[in-house]
């Protein structure tokens, strides 16, 4: 980031907007991060700043950029509410996975999430970026790494008692034992998202992905 900085507010934010060229823009966002004002004023501009710029290093397809943009903000994360960070943090992992042919880097940049995450002890925003990586992982045909890690998390998660978190491991789960021919273990995995999902409000599009998963099961039982 650039050494100088503007001030944290809606007229930087707008100056951004407003600029000829997307550098230009992506430019101005540095500077108002760079403000070292942390009122919750700031705070607020600057957060709306990070959408802005994450958003811009997408649109120009900076992917190496926006992983390089989550290491210089976390002392920021220090000053906002962890909700807040995993927000951020998931927003931009969605930016990077926008822009093609990123999936190595999409590895690279969970597994350095996660690391952040344990040293932070950020248990939520590890476990969803734990769960994000393994799916990634099972794209990417890297099987086995992809099961240790669900493995584990769907253990610590089953202890938490987290629901949605579960039905969607459980569900990679699934479709990974699918991946390596092992239709028992499939449906086993299957069969616990469902018992999960039954317990809480499932939302439309992952009901979906367990009924088309659930049709995909049977049919290969047919064959």
């Amino acid at each position: 980031m650039s050494t100088s900085h503007l001030p944290a507010t809606t007229d930087s934010l707008f100056q951004a907007a407003e600029a000829k060229t997307p550098s230009e823009g992506i430019s101005i966002l540095y500077q108002v991060l760079e403000n070292p004002s942390s009122s919750s004023e700031a705070l607020r501009i600057k957060e709306q700043a990070i959408t802005n710029l994450s958003d811009l290093l997408r649109q120009e397809g900076r992917a190496a950029e926006l992983q390089n943009l989550l290491t210089k903000l976390r002392p920021f994360f220090s000053l906002i509410p962890k909700a807040k960070t995993a927000k951020i943090v998931r927003g931009i992992v969605d930016a990077v996975a926008k822009i093609p042919g990123t999936s190595d880097l999409q590895i690279s940049l969970c597994k350095e999430i996660v690391q952040w995450t344990r040293t932070e002890k950020r248990t939520f925003l590890r476990q969803r970026i734990e769960a994000r990586l393994a799916a990634l992982l099972m794209d990417n045909k890297e099987y086995s790494e992809a099961l240790n890690l669900l493995s584990g998390l769907i253990k610590e998660v089953r202890r938490l008692d987290d629901k949605l978190l579960l039905v969607e491991i459980n569900l990679l789960e699934s479709k990974l034992h699918f991946s390596l021919r092992n239709l028992p273990k499939a449906k086993a995995a299957l069969t616990a998202a469902r018992t999960a999902a039954n317990a809480i409000y499932v939302p439309p599009a992952q009901q979906g992905t367990i009924d088309l998963q659930s049709g995909i099961l049977h049919a290969e039982e047919k064959d």
